[in-house]
């Protein structure tokens, strides 16, 4: 069997925006959130250490969304302050802030294209919500044909149950091992020793 190339990463961080942080809204989702932040920026710093891509992907809703006729609030608006990457996060200038309409990452944005011009193979998933934005986005990623990574350890959902039963749906998956669920330290332990 020939020797496989080396995985080419990009990590994609999904919706950690200010207003799921605001203290004020006492949204379910804060809580989980703020837990994610240390293990993401380890993560992120191995990143940006090896020069691998680092997408903070972001909610960009306006007020007349389809979204908001259901029982979802009007949040994450484009053009707004709640709309933009929580500080918590250690983002650098050379990561890319990719605003988004939709759950995924990949909906209606060049998300597609900006990864092949960086040779990206596998894309690794953190943030928030476990079973919506982050799971459009690692189901797009295999969509599009790169591997994908859904990190039980960076990721989050409104209770550890929904998060335990999302995790759990896709450890063991037809696609295994195109996609599957990683902690962010095996993921990287096995990136860097390929590297």
């Amino acid at each position: 069997m020939e020797n496989q190339p080396p995985e080419k990463p990009a990590l994609l961080i999904i919706d950690m925006v200010k207003d799921n942080f605001d203290a004020s809204k006492n949204l379910p989702i804060t809580a989980p959130a703020k837990r994610i932040i240390p293990p993401l920026n380890k993560l992120i710093g191995i990143f940006h250490k090896q020069n691998w891509p680092v997408v903070f992907a972001t909610d960009a809703f306006h007020k007349e969304d389809f979204f908001f006729r259901g029982r979802m609030q009007p949040h994450s608006l484009a053009g707004t302050q709640g709309a933009e990457v929580v500080d918590e996060l250690d983002r650098q200038k050379e990561d890319l802030w990719l605003p988004k309409p939709r759950f995924s990452a990949f909906f209606k944005t060049d998300l597609d294209g900006w990864l092949r011009a960086r040779g990206v193979t596998l894309c690794a998933v953190g943030g928030i919500a476990t079973p919506f934005c982050v799971l459009t986005t690692v189901m797009d990623a295999i969509c599009h044909d790169f591997k994908a990574v859904l990190l039980e350890d960076c990721a989050a959902a409104l209770s550890e149950s929904l998060h335990a039963q999302t995790l759990d749906t896709y450890r063991r998956n037809p696609l295994y091992p195109l996609l599957r669920v990683a902690s962010s330290s095996d993921l990287a332990a096995e990136l860097l020793a390929e590297a």
